[in-house]
C-alpha cells in the first residue's frame, strides 16, 4: 500500500477515533509537515526564535485536539499548514504586543538621503489573504498550499481535479491581486511556475 492510500485511510481511523492510528500515521506524515513549516520559516524575518520542529509539534498538538473529519491526505496538510500560518500570526502579534515600537517603520538617515523601509510581515499577508478568501475561496487555498503548502502545480491539480494550465492560470491571477493589494504602485509580475 503506498503511503497516500496508507496515509488516507489512517485519517480516516484517526478520525472515528481510533487512537492507535493516529501513532501510526505520525511518522508517515511527519517529513512533510516539517518540509511545510521550513517553507514557511523561511518566509519569515530573521531573526525569529521560533523553529520549524517546534513549529510542526505546536500545529500537530491543534490538529490533535480538533475533531475533524479528513477527507484524504490534501485535506491534512492544507489544514497543518494553516494551522501553521495561524501560529505564527499569533506569535508576531504575541512578539508585538510585547514590544514597544514594533509598529514603527525602520528609518535609516543619511546625510543626503532619507529611506524608510517599511517591510512587510505575516500579518499583512494574512489580512490580504483573508480579504482574497472572501472573493474567490479556491483561488485563496490553491495560493496557501502553494506557497504556505509547498505543492506543486501537478500536486495542487490533481487535489482540485483540474488541469496544471488552470492551476497556473488561477495562481498567476490570485498572485496578481495579492501583490496588487500589497503594493498598487508595483508592476506585478507572477513567480508561479512555468510547467510545459
Amino acid at each position: 500500500m503506498t503511503d497516500r492510500k496508507s496515509i488516507t485511510i489512517l485519517l480516516h481511523q484517526w478520525g472515528n477515533g481510533d487512537g492507535d492510528a493516529l501513532g501510526k500515521l505520525s511518522p508517515l506524515v511527519y517529513q512533510e509537515l516539517h518540509r511545510i513549516a521550513n517553507n514557511f520559516m523561511r518566509r519569515e524575518r530573521k531573526p525569529h526564535t521560533l523553529q520549524p520542529t517546534a513549529l510542526v509539534n505546536e500545529a500537530f498538538l491543534k490538529l490533535f485536539g480538533n475533531e475533524i473529519s479528513w477527507s484524504d491526505r490534501k485535506h491534512f496538510y492544507a489544514v497543518a499548514a494553516q494551522q501553521m500560518r495561524r501560529i505564527l500570526i499569533d506569535y508576531t502579534r504575541a512578539r508585538k504586543c510585547k514590544k514597544r515600537g514594533a509598529d514603527y517603520l525602520k528609518i535609516t538617515f543619511d546625510e543626503n538621503d532619507l529611506a524608510v523601509e517599511p517591510g512587510l510581515d505575516i500579518l499583512e499577508i494574512d489580512d490580504v489573504l483573508g480579504k482574497l478568501h472572501n472573493l474567490d475561496p479556491r483561488k485563496h487555498d490553491m495560493l496557501e498550499l502553494y506557497y504556505f503548502g509547498g505543492f506543486n502545480i501537478e500536486e495542487i491539480a490533481r487535489c482540485y481535479e483540474l488541469s496544471t494550465k488552470t492551476v497556473q492560470r488561477e495562481l498567476r491571477m490570485a498572485e496578481a491581486w495579492l501583490h496588487t493589494t500589497l503594493d498598487p504602485d508595483e508592476d506585478n509580475i507572477s513567480t508561479v511556475e512555468a510547467t510545459q
